[in-house]
């Protein structure tokens, strides 16, 4: 995710946190990494962590309630590890960071702001509900350190000015790039992505090139005007 500081700055925090949070933060295409100009960084900060603070964290299948439970308990110990290696390595808990109660793989909706593109928080994919805010200065530092990881599957970009979004979404290295809006679908989209998050696509047209053979046939043509 990044976010610009001519951004609809309330719409980019409803967003982001939905793009992380959503499904518990298990979704392939979770945007963990949140990258803020450093001109709205602290306002984008805040609203986050009120944002998260609301978060009804309980059964899913009770009305109203946003998160559930981790998948299961691998996966919930590897979350709170990944939160621990956010406190260890100097990152600035906002809120959440511990499980809650007692009994399940609940988890109170995580965010770190001051992360450094180095930390363990920042580098791994870690699938669950664990927000990192980093902060940048200019398109070229964003676009450079955005790049910099070996995923590529989804990024976010929000803005008001066009020419910055149509710069970002030709450089970054992502197989999805949604601009002031985030997890949209459409069953003629191809969806997939670069690096290590995969090879191929799904649905669209491209999605159909899986079960393609492509063959190349070359003939000699006896006509002076080619040969």
């Amino acid at each position: 995710m990044i976010i610009l500081d001519d951004a609809d700055i309330d719409q980019a925090v409803e967003l982001a946190h939905f793009a992380l949070f959503f499904n518990q933060g298990q979704c392939c295409c979770a945007g963990s990494r949140t990258f803020v100009h450093e001109r709205v960084y602290d306002e984008f900060v805040e609203k986050a962590k009120a944002r998260a603070l609301k978060r009804v964290v309980g059964d899913p299948f009770k009305k109203g309630v946003e998160q559930g439970p981790q998948i299961d308990e691998e996966q919930f110990k590897k979350i709170l590890n990944y939160i621990q290696s956010g406190k260890d390595n100097g990152a600035t808990l906002v809120s959440g960071g511990d499980r809650i109660g007692d009994k399940g793989y609940y988890i109170q909706p995580t965010i770190f702001s001051n992360v450094k593109d180095e930390m363990e928080i920042a580098r791994e994919e870690i699938f669950g509900p664990v927000q990192s805010i980093l902060k940048f200065n200019d398109l070229d530092e964003v676009i450079r350190r955005a790049n910099a990881t070996r995923y590529g599957l989804a990024a976010g970009v929000f803005t008001s000015n066009l020419e910055k979004a149509n710069t970002l979404m030709r450089a970054l290295r992502a197989g999805t790039v949604w601009i002031n809006c985030y997890d949209v679908f459409d069953a003629a989209i191809p969806f997939g992505g670069f690096k290590m998050s995969g090879h191929g696509r799904e649905k669209g047209i491209d999605s159909l090139k899986n079960y393609l053979q492509v063959k190349a046939v070359v003939t000699p043509i006896k006509n002076p005007a080619w040969l």
